[in-house]
């Protein structure tokens, strides 16, 4: 038997008797207004829970045990539609007229249908030739805002212990700035080439891909002598799948369909400290 964490902005107290019932429960916790345990459920209905949770809104968490996030020892996140609220390149490339070239290249590739991630980045870098460098401040000071819960789930990470790690296929401009202001104890990204105060439309170095985020996570947990079951990994599209693989706790936020069938678990409603709630014992 398991327990199934259940978070909503909206919490139906109806919807929780329901798939209390459907679980055959031995009781509900309220956790707070958003968030319930209900205790002792039959995780084999999971089909039934995810199909009744997808029409109520409702975010689910069937776990075999209740673990401290002290007990954990690393986070590592995707930062583009994850951490934050934009497509970093997406809103670039709008200063020069060519976000929709962009975009579709890049919805593309989180959605996985363009399998390599460095060719993909390669193309819409490219069209990024010219902008002024001053537009990437512009992006960070008026388009980039946190995701819900993310700056929450940074700091509880960081007082119980845990290891921050931001890998992302997007710009170091933005991973280091974001590393600053929340505290993040490493990041790592992909450098843009700037010549005379304008991108030359290449990068610099080696890309960081899906292999490399996933190496990021593996040489971390290496040194912290971290198992899978002490990693949370959290992103939002192909790119992140290799890094997720790596975690038990495999975290699609607001994902694209091939993360979401992955994934062990998914936050498509609650923000995303509501992966807190799945560490606490009371509250």
């Amino acid at each position: 038997m398991s327990h199934l964490i259940l978070q909503s902005p909206c919490l139906n107290p109806v919807a929780i008797e329901k798939i209390a019932a459907l679980v055959s429960a031995n009781g509900v916790q309220e956790l707070g207004p958003t968030v319930v345990r209900l205790l002792q459920a039959d995780a084999s209905c999971k089909e039934v829970v995810q199909a009744e949770c997808e029409r109520k809104g409702i975010d689910f968490a069937f776990l075999d045990n209740i673990q401290l996030l002290r007990e954990c020892r690393i986070l590592a996140m995707d930062m583009d539609s994850t951490l934050i609220n934009i497509e970093c390149i997406d809103e670039i490339a709008a200063a020069v007229g060519r976000k929709e070239q962009v975009s579709a290249i890049t919805e593309a590739a989180m959605r996985g249908e363009i399998k390599d991630f460095s060719e993909s980045l390669i193309r819409r870098v490219a069209l990024l030739e010219g902008v002024p460098e001053s537009a990437l401040q512009q992006v960070y000071e008026q388009r980039l805002n946190l995701n819900a819960g993310a700056e929450r789930l940074v700091g509880e990470a960081k007082k119980h212990g845990v290891r921050t790690l931001l890998v992302s296929g997007g710009f170091t401009f933005f991973t280091e700035k974001l590393k600053a202001r929340l505290g993040i104890d490493e990041a790592y990204a992909n450098t843009l080439e700037v010549r005379d105060g304008k991108l030359t439309g290449r990068v610099l170095g080696d890309i960081l891909d899906a292999q490399a985020k996933a190496d990021h996570v593996a040489r971390l947990a290496a040194e912290l002598n971290a198992t899978p079951e002490q990693i949370i990994a959290v992103g939002d599209g192909a790119n992140d799948l290799k890094m997720m693989a790596k975690a038990h706790y495999s975290v699609a936020y607001r994902a694209k369909p091939v993360v979401q069938e992955q994934a062990r678990y998914a936050l498509n409603h609650a923000p995303l400290d509501g992966i807190i709630n799945w560490f606490r014992l009371s509250f």
